[in-house]
């Protein structure tokens, strides 16, 4: 229907009137996504969703033979200062077996093992199942482990295994993650009640963010069914995504509405303003949430359970962040009124008189600020683009690693005791497992191992083992490497064993199958998964960008400037990611120790949030200065007014979603540390450097041929009919 208002206005103007219905119709949703969720429960993804490359072939080899490890837990005994008491160890060693085996998860209980300095005592615990049963069987042994503790006393004796050290890890990130929304919850609220003054215009936001979040979270267990859940690897992401977009989209909508009203002087009601923003913002918002979406969505595109769980989480909760903003914050804005307005209120003046708000003052310094910019834009625009290249520099240098059990922190027990563990048992390290399918497969992989024999690059203070199946006719290796599992020493062992020593063994049987796998093997796989798909996801995410932005502004050179202004906030992020963490100039300042490499799930992962956030910054900035032209203003002043207009509100966003970037550096983790760097250091850049210099200097370079091919002048001016109907309702 001509003239019809958008979708976005007609359904605040809906919520307006019936604003009662809009809240509670919220709460419902929220509730029903809750409580779907729950009895859905959480799907978790199988040991073959995470298979990659030829490592994964092992494993499916290893699975099908039954020659997947069992579980091992191991009991490490030491003296805690000096030399090992040999009858106390074996007293101890001789109590761990006894109350292990009887523990209905054991299924065996290894003898002794002495290390050959003579410093430590081993137990081995073999649990039965899998991985995954033995993270809900291992909390029975620790506690067995402590009884043991607490009889010797002289004695250290602690329990290391990947079934520990993951609960432990999990555990100590869930406190971690409850510490950072005390953190971030509270600061958030403080910067919104400094930006607003006023304590419901500060506490809705959050309060819409926390809400979005928990109908996702239900969402999101649902949706697992289709996408499995990574272990809930999500649920971080969930958070940070949820606390940053929620809050922001609210703060656009908010702050919109309350300077319609100041620009008026007061002389339009509340449900006016907010039919007003929601022609303006509310467009931004849908503009702005589908950007993010499709960006998160080119995380499906690396057909890896991590990531699609992770983007299946962060899209749920921006959608579901947009449908909160332009529902029951319209329906809040209207219903509470004037105790929204804040410590200034909007008092109510005569039709042309100046407003002299605090937002036309923050507007009159954000324009002094921009006259440089505007005065001498290409130099602006070299000294920008030469900023950017510098921080993004490093970014050559860029190592990849995969999260492993050295890169875990030491204060947590079964870490602190794993590093003890390999430091007397090299054999108990990370290690390769070649599995081999021929006739007769245990002659091949013993010539193997002989072949390994004085070679530094494995270890020697264990013979290799080697395990037949039950046919006999698959056999798997176990080859030690007394090395972490990111080292180049394991690096480079994996490409001797793979290129050299399996082609001239087993690899000259005819018709033998044969695959390497291991922590070891599974990174440098999964590394290289990543890399082959990387571009493509790049180029996915950029596309979808390209038409987003060119959806919104019907402007190819606003939609290609924008990829480009994307990609240089991801090249300084990823660039400052290397200087931070390959190096340990920063290890006290944000309390991690570097292990020489940037966690190889991080730079995607920070590409495709920080993309869907700056094509954020993008269409509220670009929407200000496009309104601007509208009413017919040159565009090199358009974009004065426009950056001006928005600049109080960009910013304030910016500082929000740094604080709770930020307070995710508590969680002591080195792979949520380097995401909260990578996007804090973006999102500063972006707001400062990318929004402030770079894209003004570059509208002012470009003049009226920013709009090609169509000037907004020539489309219908939809919001100004809103701006009448709004007025006469006033």
């Amino acid at each position: 229907m001509p003239g019809r208002n958008p979708i976005t206005v007609r359904t605040a103007r809906w919520c307006a009137i019936h604003p009662w219905r809009a809240v509670v119709g919220w709460l419902v949703f929220v509730v029903l996504c809750i409580g779907a969720g729950a009895a859905a429960g959480t799907n978790k993804g199988k040991f073959e969703d995470f298979w990659v490359g030829e490592a994964g072939r092992a494993e499916a080899m290893a699975a099908h033979s039954g020659l997947t490890p069992a579980p091992v837990e191991q009991i490490l005994i030491t003296a805690p200062g000096g030399r090992l008491d040999d009858a106390a160890a074996d007293a101890a060693a001789r109590e761990v077996g006894r109350r292990m085996d009887g523990l209905p998860a054991v299924v065996s209980v290894a003898d002794p093992q002495r290390a050959r300095g003579g410093e430590a005592l081993m137990v081995a615990v073999t649990l039965r199942g899998d991985k995954e049963t033995a993270k809900e069987d291992v909390d029975a042994l620790l506690k067995q482990t402590e009884a043991v503790q607490g009889a010797h006393k002289d004695l250290r004796i602690e329990q290391t295994g990947s079934a520990s050290i993951s609960n432990g890890v999990n555990d100590k990130q869930g406190q971690d993650l409850q510490r950072t929304e005390m953190i971030s919850l509270p600061v958030t609220f403080v910067i919104l009640f400094v930006v607003f003054g006023a304590v419901l215009a500060a506490g809705i936001p959050v309060l819409l963010a926390l809400s979005a979040f928990a109908g996702a979270v239900g969402l999101y267990g649902m949706a697992s069914w289709v996408f499995p859940d990574a272990g809930g690897a999500a649920l971080s992401v969930i958070f940070m995504l949820g606390m940053a977009v929620g809050v922001d989209y609210s703060l656009f909508y908010l702050k919109r509405a309350r300077e319609e009203r100041e620009r008026s002087g007061g002389t339009i009601s509340h449900a006016a303003a907010v039919e007003l923003a929601a022609a303006t913002s509310g467009r931004a918002i849908v503009d702005s949430g589908l950007a993010v979406a499709l960006a998160l969505g080119g995380l499906y595109l690396m057909d890896d359970v991590i990531f699609s769980s992770i983007a299946t989480g962060a899209i749920l909760v921006t959608l579901v962040a947009v449908v909160g903003s332009l529902t029951v914050l319209p329906a809040l804005l209207t219903t509470l009124g004037r105790r929204m307005d804040g410590r200034r209120g909007t008092r109510r003046r005569r039709p042309g008189q100046a407003g002299g708000t605090a937002q036309a003052g923050e507007s009159r310094v954000w324009a002094a600020m921009l006259r440089p910019v505007m005065r001498r834009p290409l130099v602006t625009l070299l000294v920008g683009v030469a900023a950017t290249a510098a921080l993004a520099l490093p970014v050559l240098n860029m190592t990849l690693g995969t999260e492993g059990k050295e890169t875990f922190p030491d204060s947590l027990p079964a870490v602190a005791a794993y590093d003890r563990l390999t430091d007397a048992y090299p054999s108990e390290g990370p290690a390769h497992l070649v599995l081999l399918k021929a006739d007769d497969p245990a002659t091949g992989l013993r010539q193997l191992a002989e072949r390994t024999q004085g070679d530094p690059l494995f270890a020697h203070d264990r013979a290799p083992q080697v395990t037949l199946s039950k046919d006999g006719n698959t056999g798997l290796l176990r080859l030690a490497v007394p090395y972490a599992q990111n080292s180049d020493e394991a690096t480079r062992s994996l490409e001797r064993l793979r290129d050299e020593l399996i082609p001239a063994t087993v690899g000259r049987t005819t018709g033998a199958e044969f695959a390497v796998s291991g922590e070891i093997a599974a990174g440098a796989d999964y590394a290289e998964h990543q890399e082959n798909r990387l571009p493509w996801v790049i180029a996915f995410v950029s596309l979808a960008t390209l038409l987003v932005m060119y959806a919104a502004f019907r402007s190819l050179v606003l939609a290609v400037l924008g990829v480009l202004l994307n990609l240089a906030a991801v090249m300084v992020s990823w660039g400052v990611l290397t200087l931070v963490f390959q190096g340990t100039w920063a290890q006290g300042l944000l309390g991690f120790e570097s292990v020489g490499f940037v966690g190889s799930r991080t730079p995607l992962l920070v590409f495709a949030i920080l993309v869907g956030l700056s094509t954020d910054y993008q269409i509220f900035v670009v929407s200000r200065v496009r309104e601007a032209v509208r009413r017919g203003i040159p565009t090199r002043q358009a974009v004065v007014d426009g950056i001006a207009g928005s600049a109080s509100v960009v910013t304030s966003a910016a500082v929000i979603m740094v604080s709770v970037f930020v307070s995710f550096l508590f969680i002591d983790r080195i792979e949520m540390k380097q995401i909260a760097v990578g996007l804090t250091v973006a999102v500063l850049f972006d707001a400062i450097v990318l929004r402030a210099l770079i894209l003004p200097a570059a509208l002012a370079l470009l003049g009226e041929r920013s709009w090609w091919p169509v000037r907004p002048g020539a489309e219908a001016a939809g919001p100004q009919a809103v701006r009448l109907t709004a007025n006469s309702a006033g």
